[in-house]
């Protein structure tokens, strides 16, 4: 690979350690705002992981599968889902895995981009190394901002590796959809990759998680729910099992989304065996920091980097070394990430500019909005009930049944959601919310509005939501909290007069 800018460009005001699309949001904020010079370090695609291997195209196989269910539950709606065509538009929205729009993007933007692997060689030093030619030393006036992602993990089961399984990467660019499919985990991605499997028209998929329950992070009623879609569709379900062998047939890497040998052997431990063809891992992911250099600068290698409010990496004196993105294991989420990078490039600019009022992201970490496109989605914000209840937060909690509304019931007559708002009863706003059901991924931002600004409920009563849509389940909710409130306050003057 060659360098895409002058061979003898050797010091950036910024380098951005990978190129995805939180570190391009740094140094845009650095280049086209600030007027601090940047530059991309990427070895493999400038757009990263979401552009060519998750977000974009999970949701491109998705929403067909979305389509087909939705006219499914639409009395006089028919759908008919074309699996190739589908696995053709997905190649349009990775561009083929085409970097070239991205570096295009990049170059027209200010920022500079240089190709190959770069490692931490010292304060505000990285060394690029090429196949194509010699180590390249690259300099940074001010600061080396780290977004060099994560990777799938593996778990250490005996025959695993061995059958060479897909990952999230295989099973998000697949050529072709596998007949039988053992899925290991039970998180957004093993739960999104059985939705479009199966939607796709795998004929067995199989879900194994260890855990009692699927979405383990969410509140319970979200996995439950999901978990119900799935088997109603067919898709079969081992939760509370793991694991003990794996042994596959004539095992080869016949490359990226396609077959990988012959059929796969999964022994769980209660002794169950499942024959499939391919068997997807999505049992969590590591942070890509084994190999970058961290020990040059008194870091140790392999694990997250612990980052402040600045996101700038603690541990290293001078303030110049930023994490964003998976790395720093805040939040693995894109949008998230890219909120990171955004506060990173704002305090390095006012940094470099000497001045001392620096942006903070707590206060964007404490909506973390988040949706899992599964039937039905699962879209939430701010804190669950339990993580609440674990920090000690007096709150109170309110669940609606989501299709008992009027809009919900003219989407599908048999519409099956929930939604529930977790309250701090000392400073009544809302904390944390969650709604599970079809069509709700719009209602995320709504309720990462209200816990972000810290909305007071008086304040929430009098928006008033558009009839007839989901949103009304915000007038519920309240409402519903409101009768709670009244009834408690009856029950305690009932337990005052008998006292």
């Amino acid at each position: 690979m060659t360098a895409t800018v002058d061979p003898e460009s050797s010091e950036w005001d910024v380098i951005v350690l990978g190129a995805a699309a939180a570190g391009e949001n740094a140094a845009q904020y650095a280049a086209q705002f600030s007027g601090l010079s940047s530059v991309l370090v990427e070895n493999v695609l400038v757009g990263g992981e979401c552009s060519y291997w998750a977000c974009m195209p999970s949701k491109a196989l998705l929403r067909p599968v979305e389509v087909v269910d939705a006219a499914a539950h639409s009395p006089g709606v028919t759908a008919r889902l074309e699996p190739s065509a589908v696995l053709a538009r997905r190649d349009v929205v990775i561009n083929g895995l085409d970097d070239t729009s991205q570096v295009k993007w990049a170059l027209d933007t200010g920022i500079d981009v240089v190709r190959g692997y770069g490692r931490l060689t010292g304060e505000r030093r990285i060394a690029v190394s090429r196949d194509d030619g010699p180590v390249r030393e690259l300099t940074a006036r001010h600061a080396v901002v780290i977004d060099t992602g994560s990777c799938p993990a593996v778990p250490d089961v005996p025959g695993l590796r061995a059958a060479l399984p897909w990952n999230s990467r295989d099973v998000t660019t697949m050529k072709e959809v596998p007949r039988r499919v053992v899925v290991l985990g039970g998180g957004v991605v093993a739960c999104e990759a059985s939705t479009w499997l199966h939607g796709l028209g795998a004929a067995e998929v199989t879900v194994v998680q260890r855990g009692p329950r699927l979405l383990a992070r969410s509140e319970p009623f979200a996995g439950e729910l999901v978990a119900e879609e799935l088997q109603d569709c067919g898709v079969r379900l081992c939760l509370g099992r793991g694991m003990s062998r794996v042994e596959r047939s004539d095992p080869r890497d016949t490359g990226q989304g396609r077959v990988h040998g012959g059929e796969v052997r999964v022994t769980l431990d209660d002794g169950t065996v499942l024959v499939a063809d391919e068997i997807v891992v999505a049992a969590g992911r590591t942070p890509n920091t084994g190999d970058i250099g961290l020990e040059t600068v008194g870091l140790s290698p392999g694990g997250y980097l612990d980052v402040d409010d600045h996101q700038a990496v603690h541990g290293v004196p001078g303030d110049w070394l930023y994490a964003i993105g998976d790395v720093c294991g805040r939040a693995l989420l894109t949008h998230m990430g890219k909120y990171q990078a955004r506060i990173a490039g704002e305090v390095i600019a006012a940094r470099a500019g000497g001045s001392q009022d620096l942006p903070s992201s707590a206060e964007g970490h404490r909506g973390l909005p988040q949706v899992v496109f599964t039937t039905p989605e699962v879209g939430s914000a701010g804190v669950t009930e339990e993580q609440a209840r674990e920090a000690g937060i007096d709150i109170e909690v309110v669940e609606y049944d989501l299709g008992a509304l009027a809009g919900t019931w003219v989407m599908r007559p048999d519409y099956r959601g929930r939604a529930k708002l977790v309250v701090d009863r000392a400073e009544d706003i809302v904390i944390g919310a969650t709604f599970v059901g079809a069509g709700i991924a719009e209602l995320v931002h709504s309720a990462t509005t209200a816990i972000v600004g810290r909305i007071p409920l008086s304040t929430l009563w009098h928006v008033v939501p558009s009839y007839p849509t989901a949103s009304e389940i915000w007038l519920r909710l309240l409402e519903t909290l409101r009768s709670q409130r009244h009834a408690a306050r009856a029950g305690g003057d009932a337990a005052g007069e008998r006292g």
